[in-house]
């Protein structure tokens, strides 16, 4: 299929599914993800659609600079985030008091946590559903659901959430930046990401971010460099390296 045919129909494609994944282009035009993720930059700086981590989104969708839906994230390189999740799953120990951000790494993370013998604080009701299943010991914080990520947030969430002190937390981000630090895309979340960051011991901030984040800046910086461990799958530019602690796992 010639590149100008394929990328109409992907726009058509977009415009009609209003958000879509790489992988699921790639199963629909039958392409090679390279060749799918030049397509969606060139359409994003054409001005057809709007290039968001992990695919795109129809123009009229994109205002509020929404997530791709939970389910279709999980699905974007998630063998590297599972790998991420159970080292980070496995730093948890007794005692420990935790809180655990929206996101489908987080989410991943469930999976493999052991520890009974901590708490667990979360603003994800997926998460907390299923930590409490698990037969662990959760606190969901309060406040106005976000239907797209399942998140918890406004400003009952964070009267709830300065309350607490932590000494470790996990969060997902929409990028790494050298310029705009940790970012994501809804400034009601980064908010509560900011004040969970703020109240966790320092150095024991674990930002988990599979390789594809590194360079990309979302709308809204929720934390800066200083105090964050970074997990990851590869090794990034050496200029990320010399500016952050960044654990390869």
């Amino acid at each position: 299929m010639l590149s100008e045919k394929r990328q109409e129909d992907i726009l058509k494609y977009v415009d009609k599914k209003k958000s879509v994944t790489v992988q699921e282009l790639r199963e629909v035009f039958n392409a090679s993800e390279s060749t799918i993720r030049r397509d969606i930059t060139y359409l994003d700086k054409e001005g057809k659609l709007v290039k968001v981590f992990g695919g795109a989104l129809s123009l009229d969708s994109a205002f509020s600079t929404s997530d791709i839906a939970r389910e279709q994230r999980e699905e974007v390189n998630r063998e590297e985030k599972v790998r991420i999740a159970k080292i980070a799953a496995q730093l948890i120990e007794p005692g420990d008091y935790v809180f655990i951000d929206t996101g489908t790494t987080t989410g991943f993370m469930i999976d493999f946590i052991r520890e009974k013998e901590a708490t667990y604080i979360t603003n994800a009701v997926y998460h907390a559903k299923r930590l409490v299943a698990k037969g662990l010991h959760v606190i969901l914080l309060g406040g106005e659901l976000k239907e797209e990520t399942d998140a918890v947030v406004g400003a009952d969430t964070v009267l709830h959430l300065q309350k607490y002190h932590f000494s470790k937390a996990f969060f997902g981000t929409n990028g790494v930046s050298l310029q705009a630090y940790f970012t994501t895309d809804d400034i009601r979340e980064a908010l509560i990401k900011r004040i969970a960051a703020d109240n966790t011991v320092p150095g024991r901030r674990y930002i988990l971010a599979d390789h594809e984040k590194f360079g990309l800046t979302s709308s809204v910086t929720f934390t800066e460099f200083v105090g964050t461990v970074v997990l990851t799958d590869k090794q990034p530019d050496r200029s990320f390296m010399n500016k952050m602690e960044i654990r390869v796992v």
